[in-house]
């Protein structure tokens, strides 16, 4: 997973060691996620399946796309589609993909980097593999995280924030067994790049084979631990898991995680994706590309996106190469 890295993790700044009087925080539930197929064919992991919305909240919607690896001609991405309510959070670990909206946001993200695009009021837009891409084929691994947004901010102007992965704050544990990468938020005062309305934090964990972490974790915060690849122990009661589950955790202080000591070759680490916010307990009306409070609000999002209120496709836009690839976002 070429994620960014850092050649001596020894070099960074530590996590705290824990107080003996912390409380770790239990697995409530552990869901091994479904897999399918999205479009012409891209493999998905629904990450949130069957896991109740107040759990998860304040996310929505989890996808682990891919890993696949495209012959050439193979890649594909989404159409021109709407948004609205909600933030999407899209971080590539192999591969490239374009980003392009209606509102004049757009980029290339790669290995490491976060795309965080803020609906809110409503906008169009559409991701792409590069030309390039397409031709010569290749691997492509990645997360998209929907992030709902409180009532009074859902109507808030749109925007973008083109995050790279280098810009994440880096730190690890006392013994240097783990690197943690925070995206958003902050982890015992290490803050993340990503600049949120919903008050959350977002970080991606690589645990070395027979490594442990205890990781300071916001009491007021819900938690959320998805393994992207290996094999260990996850919450306080040391609960096993593998690739693909995910753990929604109980309340406490803190969390808790292990690499078993032996790992698949394929897999040489412990690699998590650890969420959390705190939850805004309003209701959630979801359908399609829309997350709102109320059916009659759904109601209205989908008269706008007809009427043409969401935004016009731009004149110079990226090409659409077929079928809709990820889940559309």
């Amino acid at each position: 997973m070429p994620a960014i890295t850092v050649d001596d993790v020894l070099v960074l700044p530590r996590l705290p060691r824990l107080a003996e009087t912390t409380t770790f925080r239990p697995v409530r539930r552990l869901i091994t996620a479904p897999s399918g197929y999205e479009g012409e064919g891209f493999p998905v992991r629904r990450a949130f399946a069957g896991v109740p919305l107040h759990e998860l909240d304040p996310f929505i919607h989890l996808d682990q796309m891919g890993e696949v690896d495209y012959a050439p001609g193979e890649p594909r991405g989404t159409s021109w589609h709407p948004h609205r309510g909600f933030e999407t959070v899209t971080y590539i670990i192999d591969g490239i993909f374009d980003h392009q909206d209606s509102n004049g946001g757009g980029g290339t993200i790669t290995n490491g980097d976060t795309q965080w695009m803020t609906a809110g009021a409503g906008l169009l837009h559409i991701e792409a593999p590069p030309e390039h891409l397409v031709v010569s084929g290749g691997l492509f691994h990645g997360l998209q995280l929907w992030v709902n947004l409180p009532r009074v901010a859902k109507m808030n102007p749109p925007r973008y924030q083109d995050i790279r992965g280098r810009e994440s704050g880096l730190l690890s544990t006392p013994d240097g067994g783990a690197l943690i990468r925070v995206i958003a938020g902050e982890v015992a005062g290490h803050a993340g790049p990503g600049s949120t309305h919903t008050p959350i934090t977002i970080t991606h964990v690589t645990v070395q084979p027979g490594a442990a972490v205890e990781l300071p974790w916001r009491p007021d915060f819900n938690a959320l631990v998805y393994v992207l690849a290996g094999r260990g122990t996850v919450g306080g009661d040391r609960r096993p898991v593998h690739t693909g589950q995910l753990a929604v955790h109980g309340p406490g202080d803190a969390l808790r995680f292990a690499a078993d000591a032996e790992q698949e070759a394929a897999t040489p680490a412990l690699e998590l994706y650890i969420m959390g916010g705190q939850p805004i307990r309003e209701p959630v009306a979801h359908y399609g590309p829309f997350v709102m409070n109320t059916r009659a609000e759904l109601v209205q999002a989908f008269e706008d996106y007809q009427a043409g209120r969401l935004g016009v496709i731009p004149a110079e836009r990226l090409p659409h190469t077929g079928g809709s690839g990820p889940r559309p976002s």
